[in-house]
């Protein structure tokens, strides 16, 4: 499958590399939330976590903590966010598995903002079975 992603690999689209490997790069976001916002993608184009092998997963977080440490030291941000939309529901506009870092600063007046929900009586510890794992 052809995604945008993939386009950007294959040099087709030009784009800022930070890093690529056997299983991951990364690149600069075109459209950053905060300038260094950076996204670590997968080489094959995996649409959600559940297709995603387990090793390339957990490389994808090992690169994850490697950006973390490179956008506090460089740009000395206070925080991160590591967001993945996991499917068209949750807001992924590419069907292939990235995670955006954003360096984050204490007054950099952005959010991140989900509604909330309350659980009805009992019905908290009916999820809880329901989802044991």
């Amino acid at each position: 499958m052809e995604t945008i992603f993939t386009k950007i690999l294959e040099g087709d689209i030009p784009s800022v590399k930070l890093h690529e490997d056997e299983l991951c790069f990364a690149i600069l976001d075109i459209n950053p939330v905060n300038k260094g916002h950076l996204l670590i993608i997968t080489k094959q184009p995996y649409p959600t976590l559940e297709a995603c092998p387990q090793p390339t997963l957990c490389h994808l977080m090992q690169l994850a903590k490697t950006a973390d440490t490179k956008l506090r030291q460089v740009l000395h941000c206070d925080a991160t966010n590591l967001i993945i939309n996991n499917g068209k529901a949750s807001g992924q506009e590419v069907p292939h598995l990235h995670l955006h870092v954003i360096p984050r600063y204490e007054q950099d007046n952005k959010t991140i903002h989900l509604s909330k929900e309350t659980y009805t009586d009992g019905e908290m510890a009916e999820y809880g079975k329901q989802l044991e794992f």
